[in-house]
């Protein structure tokens, strides 16, 4: 909602829970809880400085320092000569910052900020460093620039998360993703200000975790691809420098295969085993075998080196899809589970867990696991991290456990931005009380690596997770899509500044597939394209394995096209309000594609590597073909020029509607549905 308030002759915009537009366009993300935007700006000149008061550690000092760099770097106003000053507590400082204390990274630590911006002054106070983090990330979205030099609106926030668990879930295991990789997420995400990296560090085609105590784990388990101790304790240290924790995970008792080249006598089965290099369910999967008395010192020797590792209260032991075809298959397995009443493999797993839950508990860790671990009996301070759906995250928090959510959040499924900022972890219609509300810590954007690179990974990251971070940092009125989008244009570019590849490697990653010829006609395809979603890419007759190269068109295209959503948006004003500019408009986009078939086949000569899109080129160009013919008949029929002989049949409307349905299957595992959805509606509007 909007409160205009004038006020001694100011004019001032209060926005609460909602975000709105002053004479400058602001460009936040998370939106603010409560921010008013007031008139006026602060120049900001080589005379910038700081001042720090409270108490504070080198944390903060860390962090403020690098905000002056990063703020140097954007405006070139040579502020910065060497590191700030720790006395420097004049209060004629232009930036002062005062905190209570240094803050803890942990669950449920205070994360909340004021930020007032006056004339002369920048004034950030909060209880913990962590927060007045968040407020300097925050002061540099508002950096602005004008023909006088750059400012910084003068508004005042106060902010605070809705929910205290955002993370960002990092597969480093299907397609190896190494250590610089997860230190310029880190940077991300606390740019978007997420305070959980979840590191998920075993799976069945790869053990990517230093073990001093059971070397073979990593020594036969990973190819020699692994995070050392070294660089875990680096990046532990590296997120608790920017608030944010580090959670591991380490699957059991199923998604184990790596577990068992080095130590097969913990499996379930006598193997042989390897690493495996396809990714699929396997039947029967390697399996830890909970009967055999020897796996829980194994175990507990490991987690005691983890912990030493990760001091995070929590370590995620997976536990989904476990079908037991090895449970079943072992007599002796059978035998244990009517020897103790355990009736199904379930029951087996819960008798794990337990075990499993007490070694964690003799080193001060509670244990977190996907919702399949959600029987009768766990304890209930187990974490339960919902991934099939918002039942399982209703059912753990109605029963008393703290649940956080991932569905809705996979951004390897290479969803739009859209959907995943309008996934709602609590619906309209959850029936929880304030309690069982309580119970719901947040949520994750979770990246399997599946079908991602230390190339690729990133754009199918970024910037998607950054509208996953507002939709748990910013109060739930927050909706506004198209505003959002505005805003994450903005904030994809900044995100780059702090190391991300999520556009730099685009036009590179164009130029292989050219063989060093020209990418413009490339790349106005590329553009308009977007891969195949969900994971419908594995079902079209390639087997990926974990050295299958990904370095196709489909790697390349952007997984939420800008090209072809502001296009359907640009239809969607064209149907509502036909007019002669729009069509225009829309008319000369499509003659860019149809024009640009021919010019793609002429770089197919010399690229043989993009040949298999030749098939959606050419359907791009005759939708637009189509798309053009469609706009003209729209005119005539608003402007009543429709005659009897140039009224379009029945007949004619679904043939081009049967052309469209074809159109749809993808070729090289691309598509342009989004573009198709476009023209049916054009298509729609032919019809009285």
């Amino acid at each position: 909602m909007r409160k205009i308030n004038y006020f001694l002759g100011v004019f001032v915009l209060a926005v609460q829970f909602s975000f709105a537009q002053s004479s400058q366009t602001l460009n936040l993300m998370p939106v603010p809880s409560n921010i008013t935007v007031n008139q006026g700006k602060l120049r900001i000149d080589s005379n910038f400085n700081l001042a720090i008061t409270g108490n504070v550690d080198e944390r903060l000092y860390k962090a403020t320092t690098r905000f002056l760099r990063r703020l140097d770097e954007q405006t070139i106003l040579w502020f910065v000569q060497d590191q700030i000053s720790k006395a420097d507590n004049s209060p004629k400082a232009v930036l002062q910052i005062h905190v209570q204390r240094p803050g803890l990274v942990k669950l449920k630590e205070d994360e909340s900020y004021q930020l007032n911006i006056d004339k002369d002054h920048i004034k950030i106070s909060a209880t913990t460093d962590i927060g007045a983090m968040y407020a300097l990330e925050t002061l540099l979205q508002l950096l602005e620039a004008d023909e006088n030099g750059f400012y910084f609106p003068q508004v005042s926030i106060k902010d605070n998360p809705r929910f205290a668990w955002r993370g960002l879930m990092i597969d480093v295991v299907r397609h190896w993703i190494p250590y610089e990789v997860i230190i310029r997420n880190i940077d991300a995400m606390l740019g978007v200000k997420m305070n959980v990296l979840h590191l998920h560090l075993t799976d069945d085609q790869g053990f990517r975790v230093e073990s001093k105590v059971h070397p073979l784990l990593h020594e036969k388990g990973s190819n020699g691809k692994y995070l050392t101790q070294a660089q875990l304790k680096d990046i532990v240290k590296y997120a608790a420098d920017r608030g944010i924790r580090v959670v591991p995970e380490f699957d059991m008792p199923g998604h184990a295969s790596t577990w068992f080249p080095g130590y097969p006598e913990y499996a379930s089965a006598p193997g042989p085993y390897q690493i495996e290099t396809k990714y699929s369910h396997f039947e029967p999967a390697p399996t830890m075998d909970p009967t055999n008395e020897k796996l829980y010192p194994f175990i507990d020797a490991f987690i005691a080196e983890m912990a030493s590792t990760f001091p995070d209260e929590y370590i995620h032991i997976g536990g989904d899809e476990n079908r037991g075809a090895q449970w079943d298959a072992n007599p002796k397995i059978q035998e244990f589970k009517k020897t103790h009443n355990l009736t199904d493999n379930m029951a087996l797993q819960t008798y794990f867990n337990g075990r499993l839950q007490k070694i964690l508990a003799k080193y001060n860790r509670k244990m977190m696991g996907w919702d399949e671990i959600l029987e009768p009996g766990i304890s209930k301070d187990i974490m339960i991290h919902s991934w099939r759906g918002k039942n399982s995250l209703n059912e753990a928090a109605k029963k008393g456990y703290p649940v956080i959510i991932s569905s809705g959040f996979y951004v390897d499924l290479l969803r739009t931005a859209e959907d995943y900022y309008l996934n709602e972890p609590l619906a309209e219609s959850d029936d929880l009380t304030p309690s069982q509300l309580a119970n719901v810590y947040g949520g994750e954007s979770a990246m399997w690596a599946e079908i991602v690179s230390a190339e690729t990974i990133d754009s199918r990251t970024w910037p998607f997770t950054a509208a996953i971070a507002e939709r748990l940092w910013s109060p739930r009125e927050v909706r506004d899509v198209k505003d959002m989008y505005r805003r994450l244009d903005v904030v994809s570019t900044k995100l780059e500044y702090l190391g991300l590849t999520h556009n730099k490697n685009y036009e590179v990653m164009l130029k292989r597939l050219t063989n060093g010829a020209d990418i413009p006609a490339l790349k106005t395809f590329v553009d308009a394209v977007e891969p195949m979603k969900e994971l419908s890419r594995r079902k079209q007759g390639i087997t990926y394995y974990t050295r299958t190269p990904l370095t196709m068109v489909v790697d390349a295209a952007r997984p939420d096209s800008k090209v072809a959503r502001e296009f359907s948006w640009m239809v969607d004003d064209f149907v509502q309000n036909p007019n002669k500019e729009l069509a225009n408009k829309i008319k000369s986009q499509y003659k860019i594609w149809i024009a640009n078939h021919a010019k793609l086949k002429e770089t197919m000569k010399v690229a043989p590597a993009i040949r298999e899109i030749e098939p959606v080129s050419e359907n791009l160009a005759k939708l637009s073909a189509t798309g053009v013919k469609l706009v003209d008949y729209i005119m005539l029929k608003s402007s009543n020029k429709l005659t009897a002989k140039s009224k379009m049949t029945f007949d004619e409307h679904d043939k081009r509607e049967d052309e469209m349905r074809f159109m749809v299957k993808p070729k090289g595992n691309v598509e342009i549905v989004m573009l198709i959805n476009a023209t049916k509606k054009l298509l729609a509007n032919t019809i009285d």
